[in-house]
């Protein structure tokens, strides 16, 4: 029998890849109008939520839309329905379809939009562009009957404790003694009410990203025999996983910069890019940012890029970027596109057995034409 899936529950589900902390301080990621009580059937992909695509929702009867761009992006002060904003507003409203962003929080995540594009241009040994977001670290040390320790390490593990670099369930565990007395009105797992009690306990140390420490606490209370679990949150003085904006890395072969143009159109499938620099040039380190990166040059040129990949370069900074001997390919904003895909993926792993469908927009949101 299968369980009703709810909007928040998808919610939930794309912030375990995309967590929306990553995000921005200037984004507006997570739900951008509807319900997250609404039970969902059916759910759509698209990079933007233009009219054209919550038409298309509409025909096939979707219950919500994720999209990469949010919908919102300013406070709106008014809804005028004669307006195109206006009109998807009401669209969206009358035939019920919840729309959901993850926008910057995406381009960040590990195997997100940026780690999307280096995958298709098959750039190896990757490294951030520029760091954004840290993960805070804290400890938690929990005290345990040694007849539970398994439960109650694999409840912390399983819900994300325990990581450090690539190994998984990290603890550290020892053995003592734990006394306690149950008051009136306690129901004991161990003991009488009114009755000191000494126990031999296991403490049980790991480490825990403090981002998710309330669900890993949830799931640790709830394998814990106790009534009362006994359990200690230590801040550390220690950087955890970072996470931030665009990829650096190596071509398994270098090409010049004019061959790497017609690889660039070829893997991205666009019909022209516009580039700066010598097209004799070898090529072989390359930066990537999808979306607007122009202002990340600096950044591309301290991490030894070769050449930057990003859209919407202007003319002032692409300047910059020549003279200080950065080649840039600008394939557009759109080549994010590649999002849509990999997200309908990702859901039908999270989703396929609960009869959710998920689809792809096929509606064309690039607003440019190459004549």
């Amino acid at each position: 029998m299968t369980s009703t899936i709810r909007n928040a529950d998808v919610f939930r589900i794309m912030e375990e890849w995309a967590p929306k902390h990553l995000a921005y301080d200037w984004d507006n990621v997570g739900m951008q109008l509807g319900s997250s009580s609404k039970p969902v059937k059916k759910i759509m992909v698209t990079l933007d939520v233009l009219e054209s695509v919550v038409d298309e929702a509409i025909e096939n009867n979707i219950d919500l839309i994720i999209a990469h761009h949010p919908l919102f992006f300013k406070s709106t002060k008014q809804i005028n329905t004669d307006s195109p904003q206006g009109r998807i507003i009401q669209k969206l409203i009358l035939h019920d379809i919840t729309v959901y962003a993850a926008h910057t929080n995406l381009d960040a995540a590990d195997n997100g939009v940026n780690d999307m594009l280096c995958d298709i241009l098959d750039i190896k040994s990757r490294e951030i562009l520029l760091e954004s977001h840290t993960e805070k670290l804290v400890k938690v040390a929990v005290y345990v009957p040694d007849t539970h320790i398994k439960e109650v390490r694999e409840a912390l593990s399983d819900n994300g404790a325990g990581h450090i670099g690539n190994y998984s369930h990290c603890t550290f565990q020892t053995s003592g003694q734990g006394t306690f007395k149950p008051l009136e009105g306690t129901n004991p797992f161990i003991g009488q009410a009114n009755e000191m009690e000494m126990v031999n306990e296991i403490k049980l140390e790991t480490i825990v990203p403090e981002s998710i420490l309330p669900s890993v606490l949830d799931a640790m209370v709830k394998a814990h025999p106790y009534e009362e679990a006994s359990y200690d949150v230590y801040p550390l003085n220690r950087k955890g996983k970072a996470y931030g904006i665009g990829r650096v890395g190596l071509l398994e072969n270098s090409m010049t910069l004019e061959m790497f143009c017609e690889y660039v159109k070829e893997k991205l499938n666009v019909p022209k890019v516009r580039v700066t620099g010598d097209l004799s040039a070898k090529v072989s380190r390359v930066a990537v940012l999808g979306g607007s990166g122009e202002k990340y040059i600096n950044d591309a040129f301290r991490k030894g890029a070769d050449v930057f990949i990003t859209g919407d370069m202007t003319f002032h900074v692409a300047q910059d970027a020549w003279q200080m001997g950065l080649s840039v390919i600008d394939p557009g904003h759109h080549v994010e596109k590649v999002m849509k895909q990999a997200t309908k993926q990702y859901l039908d792993q999270h989703l396929s057995k609960n009869r959710v469908n998920v689809f792809v927009s096929e509606m064309n949101t690039e607003p440019f034409r190459f004549v």
